[in-house]
């Protein structure tokens, strides 16, 4: 037999002598100085009959499911519900014994039982925490809450019993509540009169609850408190509360995904779990940080089959041993193997035939494929993709999806001028039935890896300084989560031979993003210099999201558009499968350059000391 745990036999003995309280204490209200032995014994008698039936509803109406720590609103629904009906059969009881008790007692005794079980109840929950030490507590920090909706109510709540935080006051964007109370902590006010209150309740916190806000709402909170001079934590995003992943309480501090990243996607849910679910995916590039992502999400849909294919041992042992744990039901394959090896290509893509292949395997830091390795990025994006869209071809994969970069739109560079011919490369294999080819263009990614993020965290934690190559250079930047959103829905909507360009916003300062990181770390300019480096090879001062001659045209999701570019025929795909077996004078980085620029004419290489 399962024993019970002690605090639930306290709560039931708690409300088992609860009732005989109640129900001598309306008698003794009743009769007080008169009660004599006649009345007491006819309490008892009368007693005998209704506590059993007391403790049937409580158990009933489940009253020891939940704790009396966390006491709220239905378990008090579920004490009411249990002694009305007890109210209601107390007098059938007693007359089925023909006990005749005076009728006043039948109508308090419930009243007390009900304020002996409730309340008892919610004093132990205000006990628990610590709601009247904290009257008289000096030792917690003082901190003002930015937010009046149900995440902000829900973090009042929950550092009333916190022993490091108290609440000093609410704000919001306007004055509409002013003067109102959030679980009893006062409204003091908008965003403009943050730097009065801190300085009369010598307040150093705030704490942004707003995760359903939109970045830009989030950013005028994070300025308005760097200006009052408070440091700045927030709340977990509204995706990892929904999810149930983390709680309210969880605060963090402020990052560049809070204030650079953009209002959240609209994915077409339903079209993407009937496209995923029951077929088989493969993903290249499986370890980085965009096909990472890629298998997390795609997961979320439930594939047949997930097959992971990474080039890089540790990065595919990394994403093996979190796909294990997190995803145990999942059918799994972690394929260690190089996209330009065409026999393990083909060995794979015959024996799991897959549904749909994500190609997102790629060279992509601009420098590093500008010096001395111009041919490998060519080979890496560009015969690889040749390789692994015959492979796909061959065996009837479904459809093609090629994460290509904006890097693409009238390079500078080779990294960029290889993606944009790994595009033309899928745009001349495309026909008019069999593989859908659908090529995606995005930004940079905040946090991927060989992005700026990282590395400016490095520089501020070393004590600086933060390297900008250039003080006008702008990128475009998305959230890592979003571009594979975006590229998941592109895939979707792709009918084959498009070239899908993001919506990427407003282009980004690169030094405002340092200074943004700086202030963000807590450290101003005059203690974090930001130093400039001039432009790197290959590298052009911004990004442009549409090459000259091409033009867009809408589609359904106002996030994506498609480009009109140039397409290349069969014959031209001759010409360069033999241009990729020739293998040229490798050394020779400049003439790889002026070789690639004949084939992507609208490619313009720097001169080797161009800037």
């Amino acid at each position: 037999m399962t024993r019970l745990p002690w605090r639930r036999m306290l709560a039931i003995l708690h409300d088992f002598l609860a009732f005989p309280v109640a129900w001598f204490g309306a008698f003794w209200l009743r009769l007080n100085p008169d009660m004599s032995d006649y009345y007491l014994a006819l309490a008892w008698q009368s007693l005998l009959w209704i506590l059993p039936t007391h403790m049937a509803a409580c158990v009933g109406f489940g009253l020891y499911r939940g704790t009396w720590r966390f006491a709220s609103l239905p378990d008090l629904r579920r004490i009411l519900l249990s002694v009305i009906l007890i109210a209601a059969t107390a007098p059938a009881l007693l007359f089925m014994a023909q006990i005749s008790v005076p009728r006043s007692v039948l109508i308090m005794s419930p009243v007390i039982l009900l304020i002996i079980m409730g309340g008892n109840r919610l004093a132990y929950r205000a006990w628990k925490e610590k709601r009247l030490a904290g009257f008289i507590a000096h030792d917690r920090n003082p901190v003002f809450v930015i937010g009046v909706a149900d995440a902000a109510a829900g973090l009042v709540m929950e550092l009333a019993r916190s022993p490091q935080w108290k609440v000093a006051g609410v704000f919001n964007f306007d004055n509409g509540m002013k003067g109102s109370e959030l679980h009893g902590v006062r409204v003091l006010g908008d965003l403009t009169e943050l730097s009065a209150w801190k300085e009369k309740l010598q307040v150093t916190q705030a704490i942004i609850a707003m995760p359903e806000a939109s970045h830009t709402q989030r950013r005028i909170a994070v300025d308005a408190c760097s200006r009052a001079g408070l440091q700045v934590q927030t709340v977990p995003s509204f995706d990892d509360l929904l999810s149930g992943k983390v709680t309210v309480s969880q605060i963090r501090h402020v990052e560049l995904d809070d204030l650079l990243g953009r209002d959240p996607v609209t994915l077409d849910t339903r079209g993407l779990r009937d496209w995923i679910a029951d077929h088989v995916v493969l993903v290249t590039g499986a370890g980085g940080s965009i096909g990472s992502e890629l298998c997390r999400q795609l997961a979320r849909f439930n594939p047949k089959q997930l097959i992971l294919l990474e080039i890089n041992e540790f990065g595919l042992y990394s994403i093996e041993q979190e796909f294990v744990e997190n995803h145990p039901q999942l059918k799994l394959v972690f394929a260690i193997g190089d996209v330009k090896d065409e026999s393990r290509v083909d060995d794979l893509i015959r024996r799991y035939r897959p549904n749909v292949i994500f190609h997102a395997a790629a060279y992509k830091h601009v420098p590093l494929m500008e010096i001395e390795n111009a041919w490998q990025a060519i080979l890496n994006n560009v015969l690889g993709t040749r390789v692994l869209a015959q492979a796909a071809i061959n065996s009837g994969v479904e459809k093609f999806v090629l994460v290509s970069t904006d890097k693409a739109v009238n390079p500078t560079n080779v990294m960029g001028a290889s993606k944009r011919l790994a595009e033309m490369v899928c745009q001349s294999l495309q026909q008019t039935s069999g593989t859908q080819f659908v090529m995606v263009r995005f930004g940079n990614v905040l946090g991927s890896t060989g992005s700026v993020i990282p590395k400016f965290r490095d520089q501020i934690l070393k004590g600086g300084p933060v390297t900008v190559t250039h003080p006008e250079i702008t990128r475009f930047f998305m959230s890592i989560p979003e571009a594979v959103q975006l590229l998941l829905q592109a895939g979707l909507m792709g009918k084959g031979g498009e070239i899908l360009v993001m919506d990427m916003g407003e282009p980004v300062r690169i030094a405002d993003l340092a200074r943004e990181m700086i202030r963000l770390s807590g450290y101003t300019e005059d203690e974090i210099a930001i130093t400039y480096t001039g432009l790197r090879p290959g590298e052009k001062l911004y990004e442009e999201v549409l090459a000259d001659g091409e033009n867009t045209l809408p589609t359904p999701h106002p996030k994506l558009h498609v480009a009109q570019a140039r397409h290349e025929n069969a014959q031209w795909l001759i010409q360069i499968d033999h241009w990729l077996e020739k293998n040229p004078d490798v050394s020779d980085n400049e003439a790889v350059k002026k070789a690639l620029a004949r084939h992507v004419p609208e490619y313009t290489p720097q001169t080797p000391h161009g800037a």
